[in-house]
């Protein structure tokens, strides 16, 4: 096998696996670990993956959005689609949640339109004023410490209320979601710890997400990948994705 092949090859196992050993690949291609190490340094220069101590792995993305105004005008058709998803898992009379998300906000506004008589529990401002006019929808506004930002209210106020709930479904944003490490991140530590509060008062949690978040990162673990009950995703995840999706016992709507 030439070199560039052997590259290719490489990348395409860190894809799919998420990291790679150099001892594994030297045996693997029967080459010198020198030679391995001098493949991902190549390969590292392309930005096609990043090297560690042995061996090397799949690149993440943390754009720091950070607001939920550099946000909610980005990718408005697939936040819509999860939102059309997320419609059809909401039964009459249910107790729903919807956190501090921007595709929470395009499920609110389809709630707005419906007839469907729910109670909605949020933190997000956008949501509550959506909502605010919807003739079946029943509204309830959690305060705590506004974060400008996000447009809602996080931390230790906002959770003391949501432990008292038991919420039948829970609609909740990602930054990124980390198939291998089990991990499902946010940008804030009180967003992060108040959306793990939600998880825990809600029968079924779904996360809102859009598939090009599966390999973005964001800057606070608040759940493990099988805290949740599923996903609602915007569209099919690429093939090495749907492989590692396997490995939970999920629902994963796409």
């Amino acid at each position: 096998m030439f070199a560039e092949e052997r590259q290719n090859d490489i990348v395409s196992l860190v894809n799919k696996n998420g990291s790679v050993r150099v001892k594994e690949l030297s045996e693997k291609y029967d080459v010198t670990e020198d030679s391995i190490r001098k493949d991902l340094t190549q390969l590292e220069k392309r930005g096609l993956l990043k090297k560690t101590y042995g061996g090397a792995m799949k690149i993440r993305i943390n754009v720091h959005d950070l607001d939920v105004a550099q946000r909610k005008d980005k990718n408005i058709d697939m936040k819509q689609k999860i939102a059309k998803k997320a419609m059809e898992l909401i039964k009459n009379g249910d107790m729903v949640f919807l956190d501090i998300s921007t595709a929470n906000l395009e499920l609110a506004k389809l709630l707005a339109k419906s007839m469907i008589p729910i109670t909605v529990v949020t933190n997000m401002i956008d949501v509550m004023q959506v909502l605010a006019e919807a003739v079946t929808v029943k509204v309830i506004f959690l305060g705590g410490t506004f974060i400008r930002g996000n447009y809602g209210f996080v931390g230790s106020i906002t959770i003391n209320q949501i432990v008292n709930y038991r919420f039948d479904i829970a609609f909740i944003g990602v930054v990124g979601v980390d198939l291998i490490d089990n991990s499902v991140a946010t940008y804030m530590v009180e967003d992060g710890l108040t959306k793990s509060a939600v998880i825990e008062a809600s029968k079924k949690a779904y996360m809102m997400l859009e598939t090009r978040k599966f390999n973005m990162d964001g800057t606070y673990k608040y759940a493990k990948v099988d805290s949740f009950t599923g996903a609602v995703m915007d569209e099919k995840p690429q093939e090495d994705i749907e492989e590692q999706m396997k490995e939970y016992d999920l629902e994963w709507i796409y």
